[in-house]
Parts: C-alpha cells; sequence; structure tokens
C-alpha cells in the first residue's frame, strides 16, 4: 500500500510539472521573462500571467482574487477558444492569442514567440504589442565615443540601437543589452530600478516600459530577504580601549554610569566605557583614534545634521512603496481597445484643454498672425491648456470656433515659411540660423506647431521624410537622399557630384565646394568615381542631421508642449501622414462622408428630406467638376467654418438637419460653426437649391476677403 501511495504522489508531482499554459502552450516556469505561472487545479487551467496580459481578447474584468489575479476563468476559456482558429507567423502552430498593436497588421503570435522574434510588449496601459516591423524604437542624438560597454554586464557593446541594444534617455551615455537591463529591472523593481550612470529615474524608468522592458511594482528583490538587514538595527556595544576596566567584560554595559558604553560621533563603529577612556558623566561626545587621528589632520570636520537610523529609513521606504502600490497597482486592469489614429491621439491630448481659462489671441489691422502668436507665447502668464479667445478687428461676424480655425490655419501656412525652414514646399527641412538659435525661434515655432495641432488646427503637412526621421527616428531605415535638398544652392552643388561621370569630373565638382567639405569633415582625396557615394552620403548626414542637432533638440523641446512629442514618438507611423502629407485633395466623396444625416422620424417629412439630402450630394459632385459658382474649399468653410479638416477631427461630428421655409424664394442654408451643424431648407427643385446655396456661399467668401 505504502509502494501505491508513493507512486500516486510521484504521479501527482509529475504531472503538476509538466503542465503547460494553456495559450502559449509552453511548461516553462520564468516570472522575469512570463510572469508568474498560475494554476488552478478544480478548472484544470494553467497560463502565464504575461500570456494574459498580452492576450488580445483578455479582459481583465474580476477582482484580484478571482480567478486568475482578476481573469475570469470564463473569460480565459473563450480567449483560448479564440485563438485556436488563430496560427502563429513565427511558429505555425495554432492558439496565436496576441496580435500586433496595428490595426492593418496582420501578425498573430504566441507571447514567448513574439519575445524570440523581437516583438516588444509594453506593460501599461491596454498593454499593447508591436511586431518588429512596427516596434518603437529609439533615436541617438550624439554619436557614442568608442569602445563602449554594457552599463551593467560591462561587456563591450557596439553602439548601434537595435532590440537587443538600448540607451539611456537622459544622459545618452549609458548603453545596455535588454537582457541585463531586463535582469536589473526584475532585481531593482520600481523603487531601486534607474540609469546606472546618471540615476535618472522618472525618465529611465518610462522609456523602458516604452521599449518592452517589464518593471515589477515591488520592493527591490534584496529587500524581500527574509531579515536582510537585522545586523544593521544591532547599536555596536563592544569596548575597544586598549585596557578594559570593567569585570563583566568588553561587551556589557550599563544603562548609565562609568560602565556605560559610548559610540564613536564620527563613525559609531567604535565604542568604549565612560571609565576606560575617562569621560566624564555629563560628557556624551566621544571620537576614537582613527577618526581623531583625521579631524587633527584637517582642519574641520562637518557632521551631519542628523543621522537617520536604517530602521527608519526602511519604514520610509515602505511608506513610499505604499504610495505607489496605491497609485499604479501591480494588477492594472486590462482593457480590450484598438489601434489609436492620430486623432484619435489629439483629441486625448485636448481633454486637458479647461473650458474655464482662455487666452485672447488679438489681431489688429496690422498685425500679422506669426506675430501675434509668438506675443502670446511670450507671455510670462502663458498658459497652453488655455482655451484660445481669437479676434479679428476687421472681423464683422464675431465667432470663437470659426476664428480659432482660421487663426490657426494661417499661423500653419506662416510658420512653414518662416526662417527656421528652407526646402520646397511640402518637403521642407530645418535650416541651420544662428538668429533663430539666439533668439530661441526653434523652440518656439516648435510650441506653436504642438499647439496648433492639439487645439484644433489643421495637418501640418510640410515637414520631409529626411526633418520626421531626424525628430522620431521614423522610418528607421531611412536615409537621406539628395531629393531632400532640392531647390537649395548647395543641393544642386552636391548634385554635381553625385552625378558625375569620370573621376576628373567628381574632383573638380569636389573642387567647387572645398570649403564646406572641409568644414564637415568630408573632404577628401579621391582615386576612384565609385567613392562618389560615399562622399555624398556622408555630406547629406552632416549636412541634414550633424549640424543640426541643436536646433533640432530645440525644436522637440518645442514640440512636447501638452505632452505632444512624446505621443508621436510613441505611434510615428500614425502620424507621419499628419506632419509629411501630402495633404489629400477635399472631393466630393470625402466632404458628404464628414456630415451625417439627421433624418425626421415623420414618412411624409423623411420623404422631403432625403430629396434634400440627393440635392446636397448633386451639389457637392457639381462643385467638385467645377460647375458651381463655388468650390468645396468655399462651402467647407461656410459650413464649418475652416477649409481643411483640421488634424484632431471634429467635435461633435458635423451634421445636416432640413427645415421647412415657409417661402421656398427666400429660404436660404444657415450654418452654426460652434456645433458643426447646417440646416438646409426642403425646396422643391434642385435647381433652387443650387442657387440659393451658390448665393450664401459665395456671399460668405466675398464678406471674408473683404
Amino acid at each position: 500500500m505504502d509502494a501505491i501511495k508513493e507512486q500516486r504522489i510521484q504521479n501527482k508531482q509529475i504531472l503538476h510539472t509538466e503542465r503547460a499554459c494553456s495559450l502559449c502552450k509552453k511548461s516553462d516556469d520564468c516570472p522575469d521573462i512570463y510572469g508568474e505561472m498560475v494554476t488552478l487545479e478544480e478548472h484544470n487551467l494553467t497560463a502565464h500571467y504575461f500570456c494574459l496580459l498580452m492576450a488580445s481578447g483578455m479582459s481583465q474584468r474580476g477582482k484580484e482574487n478571482e480567478g486568475i489575479h482578476g481573469f475570469l476563468v470564463g473569460d480565459i476559456k473563450k480567449e483560448i477558444q479564440r485563438s485556436l482558429r488563430l496560427r502563429c507567423s513565427f511558429c505555425k502552430d495554432k492558439g496565436a492569442s496576441v496580435g500586433c498593436f496595428i490595426k492593418r497588421c496582420a501578425k498573430k503570435f504566441h507571447m514567448p514567440c513574439g519575445l524570440g522574434h523581437e516583438v516588444i510588449f509594453q506593460f501599461k496601459d491596454s498593454f499593447p504589442s508591436f511586431c518588429k516591423k512596427h516596434s518603437p524604437s529609439q533615436s541617438c542624438i550624439f554619436k557614442p565615443s568608442l569602445p563602449l560597454c554594457c552599463s551593467i554586464c560591462l561587456d563591450q557593446i557596439e553602439p548601434v540601437l537595435s532590440y537587443c541594444v538600448l540607451k539611456c534617455p537622459a544622459c545618452h551615455g549609458s548603453w545596455f543589452h535588454r537582457h541585463c537591463v531586463q535582469k536589473y529591472a526584475h532585481s531593482a523593481a520600481k523603487f531601486f530600478f534607474k540609469c546606472t550612470l546618471c540615476n535618472n529615474k522618472e525618465m529611465f524608468q518610462k522609456e523602458m516600459v516604452r521599449m518592452g522592458i517589464y518593471i515589477p511594482e515591488r520592493d527591490a528583490s534584496w529587500e524581500l530577504e527574509e531579515n536582510a538587514y537585522e545586523e544593521l538595527l544591532q547599536v555596536y556595544e563592544h569596548c575597544d580601549a586598549t585596557r578594559c576596566l570593567s569585570l563583566q567584560g568588553r561587551g556589557k554595559s550599563s544603562q548609565s554610569g562609568y560602565f556605560e558604553i559610548l559610540r564613536c560621533t564620527i563613525c559609531g563603529s567604535k565604542g568604549t566605557h565612560r571609565k576606560c577612556s575617562r569621560v566624564n558623566l555629563n560628557e556624551n561626545d566621544w571620537v576614537c583614534t582613527d577618526c581623531k587621528a583625521v579631524t587633527e589632520e584637517t582642519t574641520s570636520v562637518q557632521l551631519p545634521d542628523r543621522v537617520e537610523s536604517p530602521l527608519v529609513v526602511k519604514q520610509e521606504r515602505k511608506r513610499m512603496l505604499k504610495t505607489i502600490s496605491d497609485i499604479n497597482s501591480t494588477l492594472v486592469p486590462k482593457r480590450l481597445c484598438m489601434l489609436a489614429s492620430s486623432s484619435e491621439v489629439l483629441m486625448d491630448l485636448a481633454s486637458q484643454i479647461s473650458q474655464q481659462q482662455s487666452t485672447e489671441v488679438l489681431l489688429g489691422q496690422n498685425d500679422g498672425v506669426m506675430e501675434a502668436a509668438l506675443r502670446v507665447l511670450r507671455q510670462s502668464n502663458f498658459n497652453p491648456s488655455s482655451t484660445l479667445s481669437v479676434k479679428f478687428s476687421r472681423d464683422k461676424i464675431n465667432n470663437n470656433t470659426k476664428n480659432q480655425r482660421c487663426f490657426l490655419r494661417q499661423l500653419v501656412l506662416k510658420l512653414q515659411m518662416s526662417d527656421i525652414f528652407e526646402g520646397p514646399d511640402g518637403a521642407k527641412n530645418l535650416a541651420l540660423n544662428s538668429k533663430a538659435l539666439r533668439d530661441d525661434l526653434y523652440f518656439e515655432v516648435g510650441s506653436l506647431l504642438a499647439l496648433s495641432l492639439v487645439h484644433g488646427g489643421p495637418p501640418l503637412g510640410f515637414f520631409s521624410p529626411a526633418l520626421y526621421h531626424g525628430l522620431f527616428n521614423y522610418p528607421t531605415d531611412y536615409k537621406p537622399t539628395l531629393q531632400d535638398l532640392e531647390e537649395t544652392a548647395f543641393g544642386q552643388k552636391l548634385k554635381r557630384i553625385a552625378e558625375s561621370k569620370t573621376l576628373k569630373g567628381l574632383q573638380h565638382a569636389m573642387q567647387s565646394v572645398s570649403q564646406y567639405l572641409e568644414a564637415a569633415g568630408c573632404w577628401r582625396t579621391v582615386s576612384e568615381l565609385s567613392e562618389k557615394d560615399l562622399l555624398v552620403e556622408d555630406v547629406l548626414n552632416f549636412y541634414l542631421i550633424l549640424r543640426l542637432q541643436l536646433p533640432l533638440q530645440r525644436f522637440r523641446e518645442g514640440l512636447r508642449t501638452l505632452g505632444l512629442f512624446e505621443k508621436v514618438q510613441t505611434c510615428a507611423e500614425s502620424f507621419f501622414s499628419v506632419f509629411c502629407g501630402p495633404m489629400e485633395r477635399l472631393t466630393a466623396k470625402s466632404v458628404s462622408e464628414l456630415f451625417s444625416v439627421q433624418l425626421s422620424e415623420k414618412s411624409e417629412q423623411r420623404a422631403q428630406e432625403k430629396t434634400a439630402t440627393n440635392f446636397w450630394k448633386r451639389y457637392l459632385e457639381e462643385c467638385d467638376e467645377g460647375l458651381c459658382a463655388a468650390s468645396l474649399e468655399d462651402l467647407l468653410t461656410f459650413t464649418i467654418g475652416t477649409d481643411l479638416v483640421p488634424a484632431i477631427g471634429f467635435k461633435p461630428t458635423p451634421s445636416i438637419s432640413f427645415f421647412s421655409p415657409p417661402d421656398p424664394f427666400c429660404a436660404f442654408p444657415q450654418s452654426h460653426w460652434d456645433t458643426n451643424h447646417v440646416l438646409l431648407p426642403l425646396l422643391p427643385s434642385y435647381e433652387l437649391f443650387k442657387k440659393h446655396l451658390d448665393y450664401v456661399v459665395c456671399q460668405f467668401a466675398m464678406i471674408q476677403e473683404f
């Protein structure tokens, strides 16, 4: 019987050790890689905690003590069934429960397979996952000096940013292996995890989480060891005098009197009985011989005002940890979500704008839009989170929504023509301008562009891919080309070098710009025509990136206004069209899709409204074909106060409703810019509808020009 019982125990142990995660099918129990492996015996269910967090179809709907850390058993089983229909893009097996966060990306994978194929898992917000193609990346502003070593393991490291090599965002001097920084994070945890070189904690932790490093929200592993600091809490009680006069021994200390042990007031690591060192009863300060030798050789030794005991330090650490735990629980609820588009991100940033506070922007007869914006920005009490209250002195129709959209539209047009940009329209690069640097115009223009986007301005659409790459390191594999220097004098000279057909022609082209090549550190003696490609690449890198480091840095700081830069950096692909364009032309279809039509419930009225809707769509098509007196841009300006769709979109959504006029011949459309609403009259014919709409739109356009 004992043998049978022992065999059953062994079988049970074998069964337990062979349990595999129901999602990824792996039995590896590695908390620092896959999270805690939890088994619910009564439900015959095992899962890695990280597999549950990253599963695209999972939500954390229970309390912490329900299911597996808040993931309910029923939800887990549904997710298992869902994932069985999906095949992993890497191992080709079924059960791929994780999908790339980019909506249009079709990659699906198991969580462990993703780790092996450079997928980045972000342990924040909705726990998004990014495949290698769409993963966030880091940018390197300053070229590091060689040789370089990992700041954790101290092994040599190649300073090329990649999935396996990360760097500190604060000091740019600390570089790490990914596996090293992950082990460090798992050990140091939230309280002690910081850059090993500059000790920055806030920026460092935020960047590491963005790059897929998991930081446990607990005390450091060395703090959790039982009685780890017990010896530090013990008071030193030993007489170190040359001759101890105590009959009870050197370790005996009285509460008071001549045989009370005093500790050195400087180091605290040496002691003596009062009698052994001839210290009077009314004296409490005693210095050991080692510290006395030091103090006698120096003029003075300043003692700390207050020395906290290890117990006090540990209690304070626990108090701070409790605060961290209250703010960010380890079991952050995971919610289902879809990829946030650029308009959704901007709408989220706009939620910080206060409707109770406003900043007045006054534009007189002779005021330029850019000058007025800079004047407001430079006010000492300027608050970017306040609502913009724009007033034009020449405007007869004073509507703040329309004025703000018009102001931001004109501001973006003026900013792209400022002195800090150069290059063709629609593909601008930063220009190196010493006066702009001295006046800090790069920062101010960046700040105004951020303000415009968050406050409802139009898409920018004029950045070149080279400028966008220099700011946000996207696309990650982008290399500057001669097209980035079109319409610049130096670009034409560099083009002569690139198009040289003979070695002599190459040398002659180089000689014409020899002074610039020397200043760029690119002057060299060429002996073969094939060397021109590398020369052109070096010059482009210098012209578009290296020489612009300070302007780029100040421009980035400006774009951080209202938190825009950080958001764009995390989803650079979504914002590429907002910054780089090209601007989409308005079409009848795009304008029609902007508006939602509100029909009444009465069938007779509803039939008339459908007819008027068809009139509206026909009018849009004729505008698009140039058959109307007004253009689509004029029509959009009349209806919603702008000729471009804002990057943030419209809130509320533009809508159309209808009214029955008492006299059809005096019934004109009406627009309400504050609510993005248009009222269209119910008219008997399309000709009359078109005539009235042409009239009000053209009249409005004439008033605007006037």
